[in-house]
Formats: structure tokens, C-alpha cells, sequence
């Protein structure tokens, strides 16, 4: 009996649910991103613990990590940081970094000495 030659009434047809799109929340998607954030390795097992594909996991980091995931479209996050030091006070660190041309980086107090500084800028050129 196959299905071309079975001729029996349907009496029941019953129709399984393959599911449909699930629409999450920002706040659940901000949720399962920074759970998968928080440890090494723990995007595929976060994935399976809710139900989604790696790739849409992924998509959210993206999104996340730009800014667009939880914020209202058209708004930027705000960054609360402290005041700039007076002019003149001496309250800060003073540091300055310098880059030299073969990408070595120096980072010197305000106080450095100049002499000392050049001599180390020189030779920090001479390296490959």
C-alpha cells in the first residue's frame, strides 16, 4: 500500500504547528547577548539554552556592540565622565603618549626631561 493507491477516507487530519517566527523583545535579546558576553566560548551554549541560531545570536552581538540593539532608533547612548581639570592645576596625571615613526609608543610624565626624552626617542628609532 502506498500513498498514490490508498484510497481510505481521511476521517482526522490533524496540522502540526512547525512554529513561526518568534519576536523577542530588546531587552531579552540585551539579556541573552551580555549572558553570552560574559564568559570565553559561551556564544554556541547560549544559543541552545534559548532556542536560537548561532548566526542570529551573532547578528544581536553586532548589533549590540554598534549601539543598535535597546536604543530607540535616532537616540545615542550618553557617557557620564568626569571634569577636565582646572587650567593650571596640577590635579591631573599629566601624561603624554608619543608614537615614534616605527610605531613604538612612549608614554612620559609632564615633568619629563628633554634631553632624556630625545635620547630615548633615538634610540627607540634605531630598532626594527
Amino acid at each position: 500500500m502506498n500513498i498514490l493507491t490508498d484510497t481510505r477516507p481521511i476521517s482526522r487530519l490533524e496540522i502540526v504547528d512547525t512554529g513561526r517566527r518568534r519576536r523577542w523583545l530588546d531587552e531579552a535579546k540585551v539579556r541573552i547577548v551580555e549572558e553570552s558576553l560574559s564568559g570565553p566560548r559561551l556564544a554556541s551554549a547560549t544559543a541552545r539554552r534559548h532556542g536560537i541560531s548561532n548566526q542570529l545570536l551573532f547578528s544581536w552581538r553586532k548589533a549590540y556592540r554598534a549601539g543598535r540593539l535597546g536604543m530607540p532608533p535616532g537616540f545615542v547612548p550618553a557617557m557620564i565622565v568626569p571634569e577636565p581639570p582646572e587650567k593650571g592645576s596640577r590635579s591631573g596625571c599629566g601624561r603624554i603618549e608619543i608614537v615614534s615613526t616605527n610605531g613604538r609608543r612612549v608614554l612620559v610624565d609632564r615633568d619629563v626631561e628633554v634631553e632624556v626624552l630625545l635620547r630615548i626617542l633615538r634610540g627607540l628609532e634605531t630598532l626594527p
